[in-house]
């Protein structure tokens, strides 16, 4: 059996630089304790951490088709721990250096399979046992938000790598030692300038939105993201607070407008960057 690290090695090693409030605050401290104590055994891998995760999203999915309170309220107790489970497997793939390109994959597939199948039984076990043809459309909803979320966060990271390619190679096409200035989980400072040594496509959307800068530096302090409604709170959202509260409508309808407000900005602030790239583009 291998030596146990401490909790602090465990932090220190494991944490996200950034992350959702919801991990931080309210499933880092449980996660870590779990990571302690599995840690040194190697049968507790990423991929039987992933699948233990899926199979806990199974059991909430059947709690939820229940449809009665009782049974709400044991599905959100299930999938945060499922959610846990799922945290726990970065967290020991960084620990043990045991992460896979496979391991990846799967951890991605099982989350979005846990929602759909959630989704259905939440929504799909309310319309069952009501027949309010409100609830399947509810359910369609949170499946189209959810993939709606993840496909566009990916073809964001591929544009933005794109940017960052073409300016590289226009910097060196003509002759110029520059280096692109990537999206920093450091502290901004408001006054911060570009340098003529610099690539930059992200300095005019800080010089516009300084307020914003204020906001997200006192975010990063707490080690928390300033995307701060994305998929995991809108998952935590419908499928935790929603059946607590026994407020499933109510709490969806919110859940699924902070969202898209939340992606618009993010759509907003690539468009911002594009505009610049543009023009840094054209002056190399």
């Amino acid at each position: 059996m291998a030596q146990r690290p401490s909790l602090a090695e465990i932090r220190e090693r494991t944490y996200k630089r950034r992350d959702s409030w919801w991990t931080v605050w309210l499933v880092d401290p449980l996660a870590s304790r779990l990571v302690w104590l599995v840690a040194p055994w190697r049968r507790v891998t990423p991929n039987a951490l992933s699948l233990g995760a899926f199979v806990l999203g199974l059991g909430a999915a059947a709690a939820f088709w229940q449809a009665e309170y009782r049974w709400l309220l044991a599905g959100a107790l299930l999938f945060h721990l499922g959610f846990v489970l799922d945290c726990m497997d970065g967290k020991i793939a960084r620990l043990n250096g045991t992460g896979s390109l496979f391991g990846t994959w799967l951890d991605y597939v099982f989350d979005r399979l846990r929602v759909v199948v959630c989704s259905l039984a939440l929504f799909g076990g309310q319309w069952h046992h009501t027949g309010e043809t409100l609830y399947l459309w509810l359910a369609a909803a949170v499946i189209f938000l959810d993939m709606f979320r993840y496909l566009n966060a990916l073809q964001m990271q591929k544009v933005k790598l794109t940017m960052k390619e073409n300016l590289t190679a226009a910097a060196e096409a003509a002759g110029r030692v520059m280096t692109y200035a990537e999206e920093t989980d450091e502290e901004v400072p408001l006054d911060g300038a570009e340098t003529r040594s610099t690539i930059d496509v992200h300095g005019d959307f800080r010089a516009r939105f300084g307020g914003f800068l204020n906001f997200r530096n006192f975010l990063l302090r707490q080690r928390i993201r300033a995307h701060v409604f994305s998929g995991i709170e809108f998952m935590m959202f419908v499928f935790i607070i929603g059946p607590v509260t026994g407020l499933l409508v109510p709490v969806m309808i919110a859940a699924g407008l902070l969202l898209l407000a939340f992606e618009s900005l993010l759509v907003y602030k690539l468009w911002t960057t594009t505009r610049t790239y543009q023009r840094r583009i054209a002056v190399l």
